[in-house]
């Protein structure tokens, strides 16, 4: 904040400046008045870092704010009711999520939202929701978010949503009736990945969001689950699930006509990025892991990798996909050490008609833990 002698400098400045200097200040002020506003929209929902009641996702907030302030866009942040908004639980020492905690003015902004029905349209440029599976139980209802939405959208403005942020988006109309998202492509948190990751809350929802969206007319698309998959749809944006975040805030801030400089990609989004790598068909991407000098980077990758491979092979239906899903768990083994990955990894192998390797993975099981009954049971079967 400038001081009074400051301010009464910079007066005095403007009225002696001479032409030249006020040609470079209409330049700055034209520079200002051009300068984006997205407004960011997260679930009022929460209660007790989701034990209670659950809210929006802190890390995909941390994600998408810092790709809007590393672009110079300034961001308001609007709830259903107003106030102080509660995350789920998160891990407050990750890279973006330190950052944000560390950035006072953003918090004070989440301590403080505004109420969605106390929103101008016409002062923001773009909308985005935050995912958080309290959007699922507020955000649907929110007849003045609607509205938002459907005025920034009408205006030109952008759209965009992540996560289970698109909930946001099932019951918006266009001024001529339609939905906004008819015919449009359109992703979100899907079915699938529900069924694997939501089993807490989905039961309670009012609908499962990937078939309200494809109820409502959109096109659905999507990747295997919890890797990133960003739907651009002209000034409609969205994305998948927390990896697919940076992507749609960095597809917003391009869709507001700025050069997008991009963050340095985190960790995880990195570590889900070689999975999909290694998906389509990129097997060197096991063996360069596997090859890294040991560090706690690489065994958080390896772990990852792991716990990739034991969800993927639930969902898997394909041979080809199952044997993706036994290469990821094996390679992970050692590092995780985890009896429920052994057994996972041999149900793999019967699978595939490995029941040699299968035996061979269940008895060393066995002789670290002799009474392990699902280890027992699968081997009964053998």
């Amino acid at each position: 904040m400038k001081s009074i002698t400051q301010k009464i400098v910079t007066m005095i400045c403007l009225v002696v400046v001479t032409l030249p200097v006020k040609a470079t200040l209409d330049k700055q002020v034209t520079q200002t008045d051009l300068k984006k506003k997205v407004l960011m929209v997260v679930s009022g929902h929460g209660e007790e870092q989701g034990e209670k009641a659950p809210g929006y996702e802190f890390g995909e907030f941390s994600k998408a704010y810092l790709v809007f302030q590393a672009n110079g866009i300034d961001v308001d942040v609007a709830s259903p009711k107003g106030g102080n908004v509660v995350a789920d639980k998160y891990d407050p020492a990750t890279r973006y999520n330190a950052q944000v905690l560390a950035d006072k003015k953003v918090m004070d902004k989440l301590a403080n939202t505004f109420a969605t029905a106390d929103i101008n349209a016409a002062s923001y440029d773009g909308v985005f929701i935050v995912g958080g599976k309290g959007a699922m139980f507020d955000l649907p209802k929110d007849k003045a978010l609607q509205t938002l939405i459907s005025d920034v959208y009408q205006q030109q403005g952008a759209v965009a949503a992540v996560c289970h942020g698109p909930a946001a988006l099932v019951d918006v109309k266009l001024a001529d009736g339609t939905y906004l998202i008819a015919n449009k492509h359109v992703n979100a948190f899907t079915n699938e990945e529900e069924q694997l990751f939501g089993k807490k809350w989905s039961p309670t929802f009012d609908f499962m969001l990937e078939d309200k969206l494809v109820e409502r007319g959109a096109i659905f698309q999507s990747s295997d689950i919890m890797l990133s998959h960003v739907a651009v749809d002209d000034r409609l944006i969205t994305g998948q699930n927390p990896s697919s975040t940076v992507g749609v805030a960095t597809a917003l801030v391009t869709s507001l006509g700025i050069d997008a400089v991009t963050n340095a990609r985190y960790n995880d989004d990195h570590t889900l990025a070689l999975i999909a790598d290694f998906l389509a068909g990129e097997r060197a991407v096991l063996a360069q892991v596997s090859q890294r000098e040991a560090s706690e980077e690489k065994s958080k990758q390896l772990s990852f990798f792991g716990m990739y491979g034991f969800y993927f092979f639930k969902v898997a239906e394909k041979e080809s996909e199952i044997e993706q899903a036994l290469d990821l768990m094996t390679i992970a083994q050692a590092e995780l050490n985890n009896p429920v990955l052994d057994v996972a990894i041999a149900k793999a192998q019967q699978k595939l008609g490995k029941n040699l390797l299968a035996k061979t993975t269940l008895r060393q099981l066995l002789k670290i833990k002799p009474e392990y009954q699902p280890a027992l049971e699968l081997l009964a079967t053998l």
